[in-house]
């Protein structure tokens, strides 16, 4: 038998056993080789440490974003929308209506104080409200707020809202039908007038024939001479409400209070090139719609309780019926006269307030 055997029965040579010997003792090239004490030592720290590994060396590691910064983030923003809601509530409508238009200006309760003052710039053809707070009121009858109806003394809440409508279509038919503007005699709101009223039918007698300070129609409706004056566009701006509450006898008692801008020029004046003057009217008045059985009236008619009006750019010295805008050298100095902000609807109106007869004359801080 050789120096040695191979499992198949073959034998190694002499030489070939001699290598194996001293391989065995030293150690081939390729064998793996036990690792080293530092080695190993490496080894466990890394597989100790996160998989991420250690911070690099002179490495940038971005910081983590401080959460209150988000939170502060959000209340500036809240503090802005805040201020835009106080300051130009219409335009946070418009992000959500998409409409251009600003919403009108609405009252429902007698407002705290004066509307802010405007920039001054003077009113065109184009734009006759420009620089004046009535350039954010409704036109016309959208801008008087009606209440809505319930049940009061001898009505039903479906004829409270009947009448409610009717005050309303009386104060259109008296300070904003073109006729009525134009000086024609306001035979519509007239009718309204409970006609066994006899004060104010003797008014109404007279007042048209022969003005006079209690027999104006000027307490009742708003007129302008039409050879003098002339309103510019089809637009009259209002501002004002409706309210009401049980009376004498269970009638109903609808208060009015509305204010009225109308700007208006020379008769005559065009293309841009005249004078405009606005001319504002303030009314506040009391309707008593009566119950027939106990008050002599008509069906639909009501009983005027009480009126009281001021104006402003409307005239001075002797009444003649109509509204009188004062154009050039007519208007007033501006260190005459009692100064009243005809704007200003916190206020109850008083009787004889505005621009009157006689020797004094109301100036409008604004128009």
């Amino acid at each position: 038998m050789g120096a040695g055997t191979e499992p198949d029965g073959s034998s190694r040579s002499d030489a070939e056993w001699e290598q194996f010997l001293r391989e065995s003792v030293e150690g081939a090239a390729d064998a793996p080789k036990e690792p080293s004490a530092r080695a190993r030592d490496v080894a466990r720290r890394l597989r100790a440490e996160p998989a991420g590994g250690p911070p690099a060396w002179r490495g940038y590691t971005p910081a983590r974003p401080r959460r209150r910064t988000g939170w502060y983030v959000v209340g500036l923003l809240a503090t802005v929308a805040l201020l835009l809601v106080a300051l130009a509530p219409e335009r946070i409508v418009d992000l959500f209506t998409g409409s251009d238009s600003p919403v009108p200006v609405a009252e429902t309760t007698r407002p705290a104080g004066a509307p802010p003052t405007e920039i001054a710039q003077r009113p065109t053809e184009a734009e006759p409200f420009r620089g004046s707070p009535a350039a954010d009121w409704a036109s016309g009858a959208a801008g008087i707020t009606v209440p809505e109806a319930a049940a009061v003394g001898w009505m039903s809440a479906a004829q409270v809202e009947q009448a409610l409508a009717g005050t309303r279509d009386f104060l259109v038919a008296s300070n904003l039908d073109r006729g009525v503007l134009r000086g024609e005699r306001p035979e519509k709101p007239i009718a309204q007038i409970n006609p066994h009223q006899k004060d104010v039918q003797d008014l109404l007698a007279s007042a048209f024939r022969t003005p006079s300070e209690q027999h104006n129609p000027l307490l009742l409706f708003s007129r302008f001479e039409p050879s003098r004056t002339r309103l510019v566009g089809e637009d009259v701006r209002t501002l004002g409400r409706l309210s009401y509450q049980e009376g004498e006898r269970g009638a109903l008692q609808v208060t009015a209070d509305v204010t009225f801008v109308y700007p208006v020029t020379r008769a005559g004046a065009g293309g841009g090139d005249g004078e405009i003057v606005r001319t504002i009217v303030r009314r506040e008045m009391v309707l008593s719609w009566e119950n027939p059985a106990k008050v002599r009236t008509e069906p639909g008619t009501f009983s005027i309780v009480s009126y009281n009006f001021t104006m402003t750019n409307g005239g001075c010295g002797a009444p003649t019926g109509y509204l009188v805008p004062p154009f050039g050298k007519d208007r007033p100095a501006d260190h005459g006269g009692t100064e009243v902000d005809p704007y200003d609807r916190s206020i109850p109106v008083t009787a004889g307030s505005g621009d009157s007869s006689g020797d004094g004359c109301w100036r409008a801080t604004r128009s």
